[in-house]
């Protein structure tokens, strides 16, 4: 019986139309088991690997690696009582005993009509901007291996005449050489990033953006990690970070000044009576979103624990569409990257995002004395139409005195 692998509307979010090939995971002709990735898609929200419907064979794949299809859509086939097929048996006589062992041939290149590209050697092919007419495939019934993609990077790189020959160089990762060709090199946008580009502008022209500064004294923070950090790290099995201070800050002075917890939805202010915390994550493929949900009912281990699994999804690819829509407010942490301060944008529809910055020793006045502190700044934009300067000046200070004075986080005071 033959199963149809089908992407609907709604699997990867309500908002999203289209997906692209990225990568056939499996390849006419290979069984796979049900629920084992067959695919990987992106989206404009994320990049996702897609299981199986079923056991069976591979029969047939409706597209190709990097075409872009309208959902709903049927991508591949599987039939579930057929059988794979086995590799090419060598028909050559095995040699005599008696008789040395015939020369090793050099592996026969294979016709384009031949040639399928293995998920590495694409991946090889995209990164150096390369079609497979372009390289010669030498792996086993046609493959073109990831080998072949190097083989021909390596020698499009060398100098158009040699004095004398030399052993092939061990393979090394590519890196781009300063020469005195005027170059250039073109490449698509990736759905992620187009879908980024579009909702930076969306927010640039469609909200009245404004953003205020502040600076925190991180002393007593990182005082209070140094104190715990191995009794929390021993029970809970991961480091108490900073973004669970800033998640827990941030929801107090949410709570505090509700409008910048709010979004504008035609004539209407909605207000949000729950805390849906993204917390912005770099990636490969551009910078995602993920969202707390309910941050409100966290503590501080859970919200580091969902951090890191956050993490590890991003640098997976693995996270879903539901884990990156929705969201109330965003805290994104530029320090993590060196960043001293920045003007953050508003991730629409929401109407305000908290932006971290690298801890930096200052000299600081205290009880009139000219003190070294860890400073870091603090900026917050926010939507003016519907968040007033009072109210941004005094969520971003309640941060501020939250943070510096953590046991308010506790005791709620």
């Amino acid at each position: 019986m033959t199963v149809e692998v089908q992407l609907k509307k709604g699997d990867f979010g309500d908002s999203v139309s289209e997906v692209v090939i990225v990568e056939w995971l499996k390849q006419v002709g290979e069984r796979i088991t049900a629920d084992a990735d067959i695919v990987e898609l992106e989206s404009d929200k994320a990049t996702t690997k897609w299981p199986a419907p079923k056991s069976g064979v591979v029969t047939k794949l409706m597209f190709n690696a990097g075409d872009t299809i309208e959902l709903p859509a049927v991508i591949a086939l599987i039939d579930e009582t057929a059988t794979a097929a086995a590799p090419e048996a060598d028909q050559s006589p095995a040699p005599a005993e008696s008789k040395a062992p015939p020369a090793k041939e050099s592996p026969k290149p294979s016709t384009s009509a031949e040639v399928r590209v293995m998920p590495s050697a694409a991946a090889a092919l995209a990164e150096n901007g390369l079609k497979p007419s372009q390289v010669t495939a030498t792996g086993p019934g046609g493959r073109m291996l990831k080998e072949d993609v190097q083989r021909q990077v390596a020698a499009t790189a060398k100098p158009a005449t040699t004095a004398v020959a030399k052993p092939a160089p061990t393979i090394q990762p590519v890196r781009t050489v300063a020469t005195t060709e005027r170059s250039e090199k073109r490449q698509m946008m990736s759905p992620i990033r187009k879908r980024i580009a579009a909702r930076l502008v969306e927010a640039q022209t469609n909200a009245a953006l404004l953003t205020t500064f502040n600076e925190v004294d991180m002393t007593s923070i990182m005082d209070l990690r140094k104190q715990h950090q191995d009794a929390f790290t021993q029970r809970y099995g991961i480091k108490l970070g900073f973004m669970s201070f800033f998640v827990k800050a941030a929801i107090d002075a949410l709570q505090t000044f509700p409008a910048i917890n709010a979004e504008i939805q035609g004539t209407e202010i909605v207000y949000h009576n729950y805390f849906d915390i993204g917390i912005a994550i770099g990636g490969g493929k551009g910078l995602v979103v993920p969202v707390l949900r309910n941050a409100e009912t966290m503590g501080f281990a859970q919200i580091e624990q969902a951090i890191g699994v956050f993490a590890n999804k991003v640098k997976e690819n693995t996270l879903s569409p539901q884990e990156l829509t929705g969201g109330t407010f965003t805290i994104t942490n530029g320090g993590v990257y060196g960043s001293l301060l920045s003007t953050p944008i508003v991730n629409p529809p929401q109407s305000g995002v908290l932006g971290m910055h690298a801890i930096q020793d200052r000299p600081v006045a205290r009880d009139g004395q000219v003190v070294i502190r860890p400073m870091m700044y603090l900026a917050l934009t926010y939507d003016h139409r519907i968040v007033d300067g009072r109210e941004a000046v005094s969520f971003l200070k309640r941060i501020k005195d939250c943070l510096e004075n953590p046991v308010r986080l506790l005791l709620d005071v």
